[in-house]
């Protein structure tokens, strides 16, 4: 096509209203002159363009081909340990499928903190970073006792500098316990007297009572990023996080999607889907398609909450019976389907490739109806 030509097509292309708003805000913004935003346009058309699909393209078979295909080639080296601090990371197909299951429990929740300029620098970096993890009763202590004769347990503390703060912690956090200072010691001694079994689980508690820090914050490591000193954190709270002043709140990262969604909204949710997926592939060296996986991210947020890819998410709420069926647990919903007298009416993909017949996509979502005259023969 010569330019001439070009030009001529992309003047035809109209393109829809929150495209034109948005060059028309990035032209009010930068000030551009009338020819310049003809370029823009034009731009953003190509790109637009390069966006769609043909109607009738079976978009989501092949989003699900271009993902999972290359996810089978991924090496098995799942687990990556970062920095010093020996931050375990899941890395590779199990952090793949935590992240299009949406799993609620992560095997390595972590976040990335960026710092507002005026705290940017290493020792200021290292200091949040302290402050920031989560200190336990059990981190704090030297040495922990039973005994047996006062039926209380004994805290020998490291630093005898904590024992006011571990002191108020365990009388904030337990009720029906005594909780003073005995010399060297911090003792915690229950109103009513318990059996050793039940000591052994008031020991349990008082060693997991939070101290100071954020609570779920396990570790946390300092490195250089470009011109940021950014903070990596295994465990998360982004809620608790953002309440701190020394944070950027535009840079801080989570890879936990139902915090992001419950703090930030299912567009952060969507966001963050799209991101880690992103992430996951090429940390192996995967090239995926970015409208494969946002189509994904899609389909798993639309609704308006987290929604995972499987038989009790996006797969398990199809209203085609045999779809459902094909997935996982067939008997389960054949039976139940028959008792809710359910009709298939084979408007899918799958439901129809099951049965033998033409898919309803590409040629196969035309009905073609002719009526042709009888032609005369001499």
């Amino acid at each position: 096509m010569s330019n001439q030509s070009q030009e001529n097509y992309l003047d035809s292309i109209e393109l829809p209203a929150h495209l034109k708003k948005e060059i028309e805000k990035v032209a009010k913004k930068l000030n551009l002159s009338e020819e310049k935003i003809k370029k823009l346009e034009a731009e953003v058309k190509k790109v637009y363009l390069n966006s769609r699909f043909e109607p009738g393209e079976a978009i989501g078979i092949v989003s699900a081909q271009s993902i999972s295909e290359p996810a089978t080639q991924m090496t098995m080296r799942t687990y990556h340990v970062a920095g010093a601090a020996g931050i375990r990371v899941t890395y590779g197909l199990p952090r793949l499928i935590e992240i299009f299951d949406a799993k609620k429990e992560l095997s390595s929740p972590m976040m990335t903190i960026y710092l507002k300029s005026e705290h940017n620098t290493l020792e200021k970096a290292r200091e949040f970073a302290e402050k920031i993890v989560e200190k336990k009763v059990e981190n704090l202590a030297k040495n922990v006792f039973i005994n047996l004769n006062t039926g209380s347990i004994e805290l020998e503390l490291e630093d005898l500098r904590k024992k006011s703060s571990v002191i108020n912690a365990l009388k904030k956090n337990l009720k029906q316990v005594k909780v003073y200072e005995k010399e060297n010691l911090v003792v915690v001694t229950p109103k009513e007297q318990l059996e050793i079994k039940d000591l052994q689980r008031l020991k349990r508690r008082v060693l997991e009572v939070s101290v100071s820090g954020i609570k779920g914050i396990e570790n946390a490591i300092v490195r250089k990023e470009g011109n940021d000193w950014i903070i990596e954190t295994l465990g998360s709270n982004l809620k608790e996080v953002l309440k701190c002043s020394e944070v950027d709140p535009k840079r801080v990262f989570s890879n936990n999607i139902y915090e992001v969604a419950e703090v930030l909204g299912i567009e952060a949710a969507r966001n963050l889907i799209i991101r880690e997926a992103l992430k996951t592939m090429q940390e192996q060296a995967l090239n995926v398609d970015k409208r494969h996986i946002t189509l994904v991210a899609d389909i798993m947020t639309f609704s308006g909450r987290v929604r995972p890819i499987g038989r009790y998410g996006v797969a398990g709420s199809k209203l085609s019976v045999l779809a459902r069926a094909a997935f996982e647990e067939t008997i389960k919903h054949l039976v139940r389907a028959s008792i809710r007298n359910e009709e298939e009416l084979f408007k899918g993909i799958f439901e129809n490739v099951m049965i033998g017949q033409v898919i309803p996509s590409g040629t196969g979502m035309i009905d073609l109806i002719a009526s042709f005259e009888r032609e005369e023969h001499g």
